[in-house]
């Protein structure tokens, strides 16, 4: 199963005169979907994925019109204001990397002036030792210095402890946004993730792969 190889034009995961390869999971994965659609009726379930659709389906303008051609018309941050509204959520959570506190602050004020109750936290909350997890001096960001460890899981247990209705993650390290999703309990959506290099847009290194980023598949690893 590898959707992302798929090279047919007239998918049938789009069209229900489509095709797929033999080891397309629309084809060959029906049972595992089937018993995925009884999850969709469930009450905590059932709102959320409508309204997202909903959601999707507000995003372009000029539907109607012919030829069609899409015409997005909303950024996320709107978007995620707009879902939060059809759901009914009044507490929202933030979740953030320090290093981008002055865009928590201005997405947290915000997301207030909308109406919602915020509550954010600091990946270094709890100010605890990088040594506390095994982090040696030269493995440091700036050895010879104290620096606080990241602490997604604090994050996510936080949050949960303060019953936030859902969760925005924003700008938060590699393996440690994987930590806060698998202990964080509200639904979860993310506004932006980390990339230094690229001032966090990381599609910005597939889309050069022809120029600027070739050495990901022209080098070795041990050359980036």
């Amino acid at each position: 199963m590898d959707c992302a190889k798929c090279r047919i034009n007239n998918k049938i995961c789009r069209k229900p005169d489509g095709n797929g390869p033999q080891d397309c999971p629309t084809k060959a994965g029906r049972e595992s979907i089937d018993k995925s659609l009884t999850e969709y009726q469930k009450s905590e379930n059932a709102q959320l994925a409508r309204m997202a659709s909903v959601q999707e389906g507000e995003c372009y303008a000029k539907k109607g019109e012919k030829p069609f051609a899409r015409h997005p018309v909303k950024p996320r941050l709107q978007e995620i204001i707009e879902f939060a509204q059809k759901m009914g959520y009044a507490k929202i959570g933030i979740a953030f990397c320090s290093g981008l506190s002055y865009e928590a602050s201005i997405l947290s004020d915000l997301l207030e002036k909308h109406g919602f109750e915020i509550v954010s936290v600091a990946c270094k909350v709890g100010g605890i030792p990088k040594e506390k997890i095994g982090i040696s001096e030269n493995e440091k960001v700036n050895p010879g210095n104290f620096e606080s460890m990241c602490n997604p899981i604090s994050q996510a247990n936080l949050l949960n402890e303060k019953s936030t209705e859902l969760n925005i993650m924003l700008g938060l390290c590699v393996g440690h946004d994987s930590l806060f999703l698998k202990y964080v309990e509200a639904p979860t959506t993310v506004f932006a993730v980390k990339d230094r290099v690229t001032g966090h847009n990381p599609l910005v290194s597939l889309y050069t792969l022809g120029s600027y980023s070739e050495r990901f598949i022209k080098r070795n690893p041990e050359q980036w």
